[in-house]
């Protein structure tokens, strides 16, 4: 990297370059009635932010992008030289007499042969087709004849070999629909051009429905690969006209990826299929097309799958992109990361179909990278910049697999684009969780750590010397904390990189002016209350014992100022009874350390002494007693519950009582626990209520011999032990208050 603390730094109030295109007009050849009308409704659907099926504001992409982003149609000339495409084919042979009676045929019925292996040779002159197109010496199949026949009417001697089978059928009615939109989308008939295209939709995610929802149907699956396999060598017909293939692809890519999760087989023709189509069509229509695609899977289909072979297309359209290269990438990658972060986070995704998304994610970024090196030098560091962003997230989205390091190690390479000075704010946190990660992967493997180039032993010590970046570091491990998605051995060994970082004894040696955290309250809180979750949830004993340890060291490392606010916070925003007890208990050892302190302070040094006794009663203040009170008298009204509180209430107690004797001993009153009103307060509010609680539900439970009876009463018989020594303590201190 180009520094080795990427990851633990402030952003920078500099933007990647996500400015809006300036509108530019050029020309184009003319398209068909049906093209242009599909090109309206994507673009409407492009502007109302498409299917909301992810509930994310955060992604989506401008229809005004599409427009400036790519070669215009003059540089398709040289692709396409001739729209005509009688021009390229043979002259016109003598009818065949076979079939010297279809006239009238649609040209689709020589564009669309079948791949079955039993066939005849054809001589075909369709005269009344649009352009005069002719196929000579086309080699026909023995069920493209029967469905054109069939269609016409006339399949006199052929009508037994109809039923013949299930893929047989499936076939023939394949072939008529195509039939129809070949007919139509020539003729110019745009509603009925519409109303064809949706009818071969609908069949196909028929077909693919009946194999994905009966996965034991051997049937189901092998008329799915027939009729995929039917469509792919249709696409790959070098007759098939342009504009046909043209209006095909707004929905067939979509289509063909909905047999991704039938077979392995499916999967490749799948993304043959959506490859044919780049090939063949405009990269910044197929772009727009594919996002669309990305973004609406239905229900039916198995969504890693879908994914697959749309984001592998996304990575030719990269590659085949003249110019504009980040206006138009800039537009995928929200999709793709939004896309993915949902797959993987869903319980039921198959490992083996998440691995092959993942597979296909990182591909996607490697194209991106050869764009980039493609480029000229200093045009290309928009796109550098987007890319580095584009790998962290990649890399936390990966991270949930169980086979991370293989797709992890091949990203590292790509880390070097994580630049300092680009804001990674526009983005999702899964940009400062691939940052983190990034780091405890290089923690763990050596090979991830020469593959970034990152220099782990400088980066450890230079948090280890430096407050500001620890802190920075310490919000930024958050997010690893917090991930619900990610294995337990990253929490692991996040917990031992912070133990390592706040190892250092720096924050005793500045003073509070020095060493202020104010900036990163916000941040330390949540890494703290993260903290907090792994010591309450995981089953592993070490890592309970390692997370606690470090929560200590990093309240350690707090200014003593702001110490005490911290733990406020996690004491009154924690739902865990023994987490409360155990966070009380800490700061009861804060008031004995100051309490400490003030006693040391020799009795010749009366002025410093004095000075030093102020500096040092930031714990023992009237927030104390709001502490007390937030357990003994909850948010709710009344007493706390009991047992289920039973920890948090003892500790409450014990905490009250060690202030109120501490207090009295020394004559003092900074928490104000000895004046009159607070004693009454508490004596009223908190340890009358209580006593009567405790009283009701012992006497309940006295009689019964169940473990439940037995298990309560045990965990309140230390509560009022201390409680009746509360009372006796306040009692005896009404007799004389401050």
């Amino acid at each position: 990297m180009k520094s080795s603390v990427f990851c633990f730094r402030p952003t920078s109030p500099e933007r990647v370059g996500f400015e809006s295109l300036e509108e530019v007009k050029s020309s184009r050849t003319p398209r068909s009635p049906y093209i242009k009308e599909k090109c309206r409704n994507l673009m409407a659907w492009i502007g109302k932010g498409g299917h909301k099926h992810y509930g994310s504001s955060d992604f989506s992409y401008d229809p005004m992008s599409y427009a400036l982003n790519f070669e215009d149609e003059s540089s398709r000339a040289d692709e396409f030289p001739s729209l005509n495409f009688s021009s390229r084919l043979p002259a016109t042979p003598d009818r065949s007499p076979d079939i010297k009676h279809l006239g009238e045929t649609p040209i689709t019925d020589a564009v669309f042969p079948s791949s079955k292996p039993e066939s005849r040779n054809c001589t075909v002159t369709d005269s009344t087709a649009p352009n005069s197109l002719v196929f000579s010496k086309q080699t026909l199949t023995e069920s493209a004849v029967k469905s054109r026949l069939a269609f016409k009417g006339i399949a006199s001697g052929m009508a037994e070999l109809d039923g013949s089978s299930a893929a047989d059928t499936l076939l023939l009615e394949l072939h008529q629909i195509l039939n129809s939109c070949s007919k139509s989308i020539s003729g110019g008939d745009l509603s009925h051009s519409q109303t064809s295209v949706s009818e071969l939709v609908s069949f196909l995610d028929s077909v693919s429905d009946a194999a994905i929802s009966e996965p034991e149907n051997g049937d189901a699956k092998a008329n799915a690969f027939k009729i995929l396999s039917e469509i792919y060598q249709i696409l790959c017909s070098p007759s098939l006209d342009h504009e046909i293939m043209d209006a095909l692809s707004f929905e067939l890519p979509k289509s063909a990826s909905k047999f991704a999760g039938i077979s392995p087989q499916c999967l490749e023709i799948a993304d043959n299929v959506v490859h044919q189509f780049i090939r063949k069509c405009s990269p910044r229509d197929m772009l727009s097309i594919l996002c669309e695609a990305l973004d609406s899977p239905n229900k039916t289909v198995k969504a890693a799958a879908y994914l697959s072979p749309l984001i592998s297309g996304l990575s030719n359209v990269f590659l085949s992109i003249q110019r504009r290269h980040f206006e138009q990438i800039k537009v995928a990658v929200p999709v793709v990361v939004k896309v993915v972060k949902v797959i993987s986070s869903e319980p039921d995704s198959q490992d083996t179909e998440l691995e092959t998304l993942f597979d296909r994610v990182v591909v996607n970024a490697l194209s991106i990278q050869t764009v980039c090196t493609n480029m000229e030098t200093g045009e290309n560091g928009k796109l550098q910049a987007l890319l580095g962003l584009y790998v962290l997230q990649i890399l936390a989205l990966i991270s949930v697999s169980a086979n991370h390091l293989p797709f992890a190690l091949r990203l590292a390479s790509l880390l070097p684009y994580c630049e300092d000075e680009e804001d990674c704010s526009r983005f999702s946190s899964h940009v400062y969780l691939g940052a983190s990660l990034s780091v405890i992967l290089a923690q763990k493997y050596d090979e991830f750590a020469r593959a970034a180039k990152l220099d782990l032993s400088a980066l450890k010590t230079e948090l280890q010397n430096n407050q500001t970046k620890k802190w920075q570091a310490i919000g930024m491990l958050k997010h690893i904390f917090s991930s619900v998605d990610l294995p337990w051995e990253f929490k692991r060994d996040a917990v031992d990189f912070l133990l390592y970082i706040t190892s250092g004894d720096i924050s005793n040696e500045l003073d509070d002016e020095h060493n202020d955290c104010s900036l990163y309250m916000t941040s330390i809180f949540s890494a703290l209350q993260a903290v907090t979750m792994i010591i309450i949830y995981t089953s592993d004993a070490a890592l309970r014992k390692n997370a606690f340890e470090a929560l200590k060291r990093v309240l350690g490392d707090i200014p003593d100022s702001q110490r005490f606010d911290i733990l406020k916070a996690l004491i009154k925003n924690s739902d865990s009874s023994s987490m409360v007890a155990i966070l009380l208990d800490l700061v009861r050892g804060e008031m004995h350390r100051e309490s400490t302190l003030r006693m040391s302070v020799c009795k010749d040094k009366a002025l410093e002494a004095d000075s030093k006794s102020r500096q040092n009663t930031l714990f023992w203040s009237t927030g104390i007693l709001e502490l007390v009170e937030s357990v003994m008298r909850p948010v709710a009204g009344g007493p706390p519950i009991l047992p289920d509180n039973s920890d948090a209430v003892l500790s409450a107690l014990n905490l009250y009582r060690y202030v109120l004797m501490t207090e009295s001993a020394g004559k003092t009153n900074y928490t104000g626990v000895r004046s009159k009103n607070n004693l009454q307060k508490a004596y009223n509010e908190w340890l009358l209520p209580l006593r009567i609680l405790v009283s009701s539900i012992e006497a309940a439970n006295k009689n019964d011999n169940d473990q439940l009876a037995v298990d309560t009463v045990c965990a309140l018989n230390p509560v009022e032990l201390v409680l009746y020594r509360c009372l006796e303590l306040v009692e005896e201190n009404l007799k004389h208050p401050v």
